[in-house]
């Protein structure tokens, strides 16, 4: 009996080194993923050739400030917001240039999309490049302004990259949130 249980365990451990050298066989491993998490970048810039302008009543003046969006920026929402002075409707108009969207939720703020380009873009802000000076306007309207009650008209240029998930796209409405806070 003594043998038969030495050849019990001895088959038993046999049979156990057996698996574990199949098990060793059977075995595998990957190679690691590195995931690599880099910065997006978005760059513009706001210009204009001239700032001081004289008025003449009935007249279009020239008036051009223009939005870059510079080369390899992502894909963003571009916004220009316009601010008039309290009193600029009542000598100019303008027209936004095609291609600007007025954001619903936000007076004097439009805005348009920008997709990803290996050249600048640039974009003009104002229809023609001008502003009309109203033809109601006359001399002593004009006399009466002072230096520090002259019309004026101010813009401010933002963008925010683009944010897609799977839900839904980042609406103008959501983007324009995040930078007029910053």
């Amino acid at each position: 009996m003594k043998k038969e249980v030495i050849a019990s365990v001895a088959a038993a451990l046999v049979l156990c080194f057996v698996n574990c050298v199949t098990l060793a066989w059977l075995t595998d491993k990957t190679d690691s993923v590195v995931n690599t998490f880099t910065v997006g970048n978005v760059d513009i810039k706001l210009k204009e050739t001239t700032e001081n302008y004289k008025m003449i009543p009935g007249c279009t003046i020239a008036k051009d400030p223009t939005v870059t969006v510079t080369k390899d920026s992502e894909d963003c929402w571009l916004f220009v917001k316009v601010e008039k002075s309290e009193n600029f409707d009542t000598f100019m108009t303008y027209d936004m240039a095609n291609g600007w969207t007025p954001l619903e939720s936000e007076s004097g703020v439009f805005y348009r999309q920008v997709t990803n380009s290996a050249a600048d873009q640039t974009f003009a802000v104002l229809k023609d490049n001008s502003v009309t000076v109203n033809d109601t306007v006359d001399k002593a309207m004009m006399d009466d302004l002072k230096s520090d009650t002259f019309p004026t008209l101010t813009f401010t240029v933002y963008a925010v990259q683009q944010h897609k998930s799977s839900e839904a796209d980042f609406s103008p409405a959501e983007a324009w949130k995040t930078v007029s806070a910053a």
